[in-house]
């Protein structure tokens, strides 16, 4: 295998591994029992008002940004699609072989939380830096913020999550303490993982699903 097929290969297998990471982070936040993540809420919402599990759900509205993405220009890549039919299913597979158990105790739940939000965002730098696009509400939260620079790039996330949360309360997802740390949290983390690890996600040149292909046709 050549240098940039190698390469290629490597960003997708780097890819993967960051949205494993992620999904885990999504199951912790899940199985800390105090309240649903606004993403995950959101997902959860559809479920109760459909035939649809969490993690296809989650597949579902992943499509639909992606579809919000292309209206914004943003790029699509192969960490797009992985996205969006990896974590839904990750998240699946981690519920089915209970790795994690439910929580009961409320301090518990809320340490359970925060290392879900942790990992959620060190899975983030690992799909994101790898340079495969990001995944659809990354590629959203990057796009928008782009049209906002001067506003950080947490402040935006969090604007986001309090609209998807607001979303899943009203279709009657479970909302909670857990809700409020997620919601104002993930922007706290995101920013303390991506400047610990020197991480600017405005600042990565994606490659498109076609760039990525040409590459690798053209060796």
């Amino acid at each position: 295998m050549d240098r940039s097929r190698a390469t290629i290969f490597l960003q997708l297998l780097k890819t993967t591994f960051g949205l494993a990471v992620f999904a885990f982070g999504v199951r912790l936040t899940i199985s800390a029992n105090i309240g649903l993540a606004p993403w995950d809420s959101f997902s959860m919402g559809i479920s109760y008002h459909t035939p649809l599990s969490y993690g296809t759900a989650s597949i579902a509205v992943s499509l639909v940004i992606v579809a919000v993405d292309l209206l914004m220009r943003e790029k699509i890549g192969y960490g797009t699609i992985l996205d969006a039919f990896l974590v839904g299913l990750f998240v699946d597979l981690y519920t089915a072989l209970k790795i994690v158990p439910e929580q009961s105790n409320i301090w518990v739940g809320v340490a359970v939380m925060v290392a879900g939000l942790f990992l959620m965002s060190l899975g983030q730098y690992f799909y994101m830096s790898a340079g495969q696009c990001c995944g659809p509400r990354d590629a959203f939260l990057v796009g928008l913020g782009r049209r906002l620079p001067k506003v950080p790039i947490g402040a935006v996330n969090t604007a986001i999550l309090l609209v998807v949360v607001s979303g899943g309360w009203a279709m009657g997802a479970p909302i909670g303490i857990g809700t409020v740390v997620a919601t104002f949290g993930i922007g706290v983390t995101m920013q303390i993982v991506f400047r610990l690890l020197r991480f600017e996600p405005r600042s990565v040149d994606h490659r498109s699903l076609f760039e990525t292909t040409r590459a690798f046709v053209q060796g």
